[in-house]
């Protein structure tokens, strides 16, 4: 069978004697015309004026900032952008007045050949492009504080503009419900004191921080707050399939356009088990999703969704980056040497308050319920010293969790990252 794996994907032999369940997506239309079907969004939006109407309403000499996501996220950016700038300009906005600000969260800066990629090669010769930077105050504003105490910061450039766009794409996030819509804001464009406020250890621990939750998630609720008080005048989003290919698009208010693609999302990626497994294969959707291990603990988190207790899944992430650029936290806690409860633990206590600690944190949680084999093109002496386990392929981790589990051990396999999710009946 295929599985997606990096850019190329890699296939693995299927024993005819193994007890194997596979998930696949549902099959979903691609819209063929996309830049034309995210004009017509445009000028029929959901739950706002058509943005020519926002448009007449800024002045003149306006300058419009459209925020766009960074390369780890697979969304066609640079699809998006032609039709809203092709929008703007029959607006009278000139290419000279917008501005593409990358949001980057807490993630490294991207490359110029990631820009290309992320906004088109043609665009890139023409307009401005800003990258955001979470821990530079500098660049930030401060806002104040939302009702929990987090405090508000967030990029400067973005706030001060006369009209502010989001991009993105909408499919479950492992503990914020769901991405797009508001986390283009937070964790995009804001200040790293924000990120850590949103994504704390006690928003990370609640059991409505997980794929598919969304309006009980306290991440999402600290969010949407964080959002309004940034005041945002219009959204593009998108929904892809396994090959990235767009499949639906809503354009508009921040709230209701992104709920419409929310509840398109809840109709069609889950699929229900009657009972967990003991073995479950799984992965990120392949590039960009898989670059590196930060990334890759998307993925565990999924196998978590089906795997049994003590069970094993096995995580299939190309993670042609290593552990992660930037990343410095995460890989001194993996190879820390501290177990997978302790890690958690001194988390949850605040003894260990680092950027990223939520990626650390989310690991230990699938780690005291399951062991993982990580498959990729890291060596063994990369993946840490706190219980990931080193195999050279599916295979072969698959045969060791049968010396485990017995030869009838039920396996699921999940070729297509979180594009069909395991939702276990209660």
């Amino acid at each position: 069978m295929k599985f997606d794996y990096g850019k190329n994907g890699i296939e693995i032999n299927l024993d005819p004697s193994w007890n194997v369940d596979v998930f696949r997506p549902k099959k979903q239309k691609v819209i063929k015309n996309p830049v034309d079907i995210i004009r017509e969004n445009i000028k029929d939006p959901i739950g706002s004026p058509p943005l020519l109407d926002i448009v007449k309403k800024k002045i003149s000499s306006q300058r419009v900032c459209i925020v766009v996501n960074d390369i780890t996220r697979p969304v066609p950016s640079h699809i998006i952008l032609e039709a809203l700038v092709k929008e703007l300009n029959e607006y009278g906005i000139s290419q000279a007045q917008i501005d593409i600000l990358i949001a980057t969260g807490l993630h490294r800066p991207s490359s110029w050949d990631e820009i290309e990629c992320i906004v088109g090669k043609k665009l890139t010769r023409h307009i401005n492009i800003l990258g955001h930077l979470a821990n530079d105050k500098v660049y930030l504003k401060y806002l104040g504080t939302s009702s929990d105490g987090t405090p508000i910061y967030v990029n400067k450039h973005f706030y001060e503009c006369d009209l502010k766009i989001l991009t993105g794409y909408v499919e479950p996030h492992f503990f914020f419900g769901f991405s797009g819509g508001r986390k283009s804001l937070t964790p995009g464009i804001v200040g790293e004191e924000t990120i850590l406020g949103n994504h704390s250890a006690e928003n990370i621990a609640s059991p409505y921080a997980r794929f598919g939750i969304y309006k009980e998630n306290p991440l999402h609720q600290n969010s949407l707050e964080i959002a309004k008080k940034i005041r945002v005048d219009f959204i593009v989003n998108v929904c892809i399939n396994e090959e990235h290919n767009i499949t639906q698009v809503a354009a508009g208010d921040l709230e209701k356009a992104h709920e419409y693609l929310v509840d398109y999302q809840l109709k069609h990626v889950f699929r229900e088990i009657t009972e967990p497994y003991e073995i479950v294969v799984c992965g990120n959707g392949g590039y960009p999703l898989d670059l590196n291990l930060y990334q890759a603990v998307k993925s565990m988190a999924l196998g978590e969704m089906a795997v049994k207790e003590g069970g094993t899944i096995i995580s299939v992430n190309e993670c042609s980056e290593g552990v992660g650029i930037g990343q410095d936290e995460f890989k001194e806690l993996i190879f820390s040497g501290i177990t997978p409860k302790d890690i958690y633990e001194k988390i949850v206590n605040k003894e260990i308050t680092v950027p990223d600690q939520w990626e650390i944190q989310v690991l230990a949680r699938v780690l005291m319920k399951a062991e993982i084999f990580v498959v990729s093109s890291l060596n063994e002496n990369e993946i840490g010293n706190i219980g990931l386990k080193y195999a050279k392929s599916v295979e072969e981790a698959i045969e060791l969790a049968l010396i485990k589990h017995g030869k009838n051990a039920r396996m699921l396999f999940l070729p297509s990252g979180p594009q069909v999710l395991p939702l276990l009946k209660k």
